[in-house]
């Protein structure tokens, strides 16, 4: 069992790369701390990506996480690196990271940001009578 928290992903084969489908992660325990205060920042992270070849498994996840508890980052900051160290984990058609900080000093932070792969776009929604 991994005690220690990690920066590497593991990732496994996509098991069905032919179709575009929707991967939503929910992290509701996710901490860093504040680089000027040096006080605990909570997060809820919710990752949606669509997968090409490859997904990223949740135990490597989970622990990538973990990684961060310690650090001191900037809301945005931590937000486009998480991005970033998943998309180069990946490789996904499109991945979505939204980090929803909870309240601190009256103010509460919600960043979003996206990846979209070269040539990729959306299906047009699907509506439903």
């Amino acid at each position: 069992m991994a005690t220690q928290p990690t920066r590497e992903l593991e990732i496994f084969p996509n098991p069905k790369p032919g179709r575009d489908y929707t991967i939503r992660i929910r992290i509701p325990e996710f901490t860093c701390l504040c680089p000027k205060t040096g006080q605990p920042d909570f997060a809820t992270l919710l990752i949606e990506y669509i997968p090409d070849q490859k997904c990223v498994e949740l135990k490597s996840l989970k622990l990538y996480v973990w990684s961060y508890r310690d650090e001191g980052a900037f809301h945005e900051a931590v937000t486009n690196q998480i991005l970033e160290d998943l998309v180069d984990a990946t490789q996904p058609r499109f991945m979505r990271l939204t980090a929803i900080f909870n309240i601190r000093g009256g103010i509460d932070t919600t960043v979003v940001a996206e990846h979209r792969a070269d040539g990729w776009s959306a299906a047009a929604p699907v509506e439903l009578p």
